[in-house]
């Protein structure tokens, strides 16, 4: 019956891009989880190498974030999202003739690019579009990623043992139906009452840097989701070498991350508890969710010898993400209003630093101490992360009142920096 209302709550028109999105994530999953493997098998690259093109990957995912959201406002959300997606197609038809490292790297750098400007334009679209069940949306979003990944990861294996090739090709293929799809979509999404047409994009006459002044909607909040996401390279770059180091089977991994999957589906209701009973407020949630990260790391970090603790702690750290994933672009679209998209640009790519920085650090501790100091640190980076969204909220109001004060100033002075949210 809640599921039933659930689904009622949410406008007609989003449930067939909802359904694309998860088509979407389903062909996005059919390249990722390969490229290890395939540099190294085909393209006969060490890990070190297949390493380097991840880095290029994540780098280039961050750029495209900051790309796409400071370019949302000039070329719209039709053009920026469609011509970004058919983009993305010819970038991963491309890796089909890439056979050598230097133009698969960049091909694959091309894509994450390309893929990554898309987020907060379509972030931002929904957070103004639909406003009154946002958050419900970006949940349902994020579940239905997280549906299309998980059948695109068990597909991925198989089309990849006929052939690469055809990774490629149905990736690019399922891309740009998707393209197609958001086109159409977009042209017949007519206005609501009180909403522009959708590519009335309005006028924002503030420079970049006048945005990137107003830190109190985008400082902490990065530096949150940086440390979270430093955290979470423990996963690759801890529990899996020391899992491969011990004699376990590669599928006692991958098992890990189906339980992440099974929980993102059937757990929703204990997430919508702690919603309403722990962590009503969004600041809250992004605490919480940084917290059961560091339970679970830090479990992890004192009884990692026994399979069962990495079982565990990967149960715990499901929740923290499935309360910080929706979370965020919810909070900034709220804050942000039409500014939103540069401000989850911002906010993505900096996030995103820590994807970069995480590897790096647990390779060479994992090479000099084991897995045991990867925990230790994935606990802290956590307790920092929720530090920072503290110091965030603080800052929040802080700016509050200063908005408050300038709207009692009988007559503001010319030039006045204005503030940005809503």
């Amino acid at each position: 019956m809640r599921s039933h209302r659930f689904a009622a709550s949410l406008p007609r028109e989003t449930y067939a891009f909802l359904v694309a999105r998860l088509f979407n994530a389903m062909g996005s999953a059919f390249i990722w989880p390969l490229t290890t493997i395939y540099v190294h098998n085909v393209l006969h690259g060490n890990y070190a190498t297949a390493g380097w093109v991840l880095f290029g990957q994540s780098l280039a995912g961050a750029v495209g974030q900051f790309a796409g959201g400071a370019a949302y406002h000039r070329l719209g959300p039709t053009r920026l999202i469609v011509g970004s997606l058919v983009l993305t197609a010819l970038a991963q038809w491309s890796l089909m003739f890439a056979r050598s490292f230097p133009p698969y790297a960049a091909a694959i750098a091309a894509n994450s690019f390309l893929i990554s400007a898309t987020q907060p334009a379509l972030n931002a679209f929904v957070g103004n579009r639909w406003k009154s069940v946002s958050l419900r949306l970006f949940n349902t979003m994020y579940v239905m990623n997280n549906i299309g990944i998980a059948i695109g990861t068990a597909l991925a294996g198989v089309i990849a043992s006929v052939s690469f090739l055809l990774t490629f090709f149905l990736n690019g293929l399922l891309t740009l139906c998707f393209a197609a799809f958001m086109w159409r979509f977009l042209r017949k999404l007519g206005p609501e009452a009180e909403d522009p047409a959708v590519d009335a994009m309005p006028q924002v006459n503030v420079s970049v840097r006048q945005l990137l002044r107003n830190y109190r909607v985008y400082a902490l909040l990065s530096a949150g989701t940086l440390a979270v996401n430093v955290a979470l390279a423990a996963w690759n770059s801890g529990v899996a070498p020391y899992l491969n180091q011990t004699g376990h089977k590669p599928d006692a991994y991958s098992v890990l991350w189906t339980i992440n999957g099974i929980l993102i589906l059937v757990g929703q209701p204990i997430t919508a508890w702690l919603k309403r009973r722990v962590a009503q407020s969004l600041t809250a949630q992004l605490i919480a969710s940084s917290m059961l990260y560091a339970v679970a790391f830090a479990g992890m970090s004192m009884a990692y010898r026994e399979y069962a603790a990495l079982v565990a702690g990967m149960v715990v750290a499901t929740f923290g993400e499935m309360l910080i994933a929706p979370t965020v672009p919810e909070m900034v679209t709220r804050m942000t209003g039409p500014q939103a998209a540069f401000y989850l640009g911002l906010v993505g790519a900096i996030g995103n630093v820590g994807s970069l920085v995480g590897p790096v650090l647990f390779g060479h501790l994992f090479d000099l101490a084991g897995i045991s100091p990867i925990l230790w640190v994935a606990t802290g980076s956590c307790a920092a992360g929720a530090a920072a969204f503290a110091g965030h909220a603080r800052l929040a109001r802080q700016g509050s009142g200063a908005r408050e004060s300038s709207r009692r100033a009988p007559h503001p002075a010319a030039g006045e920096n204005r503030p940005f949210s809503k």
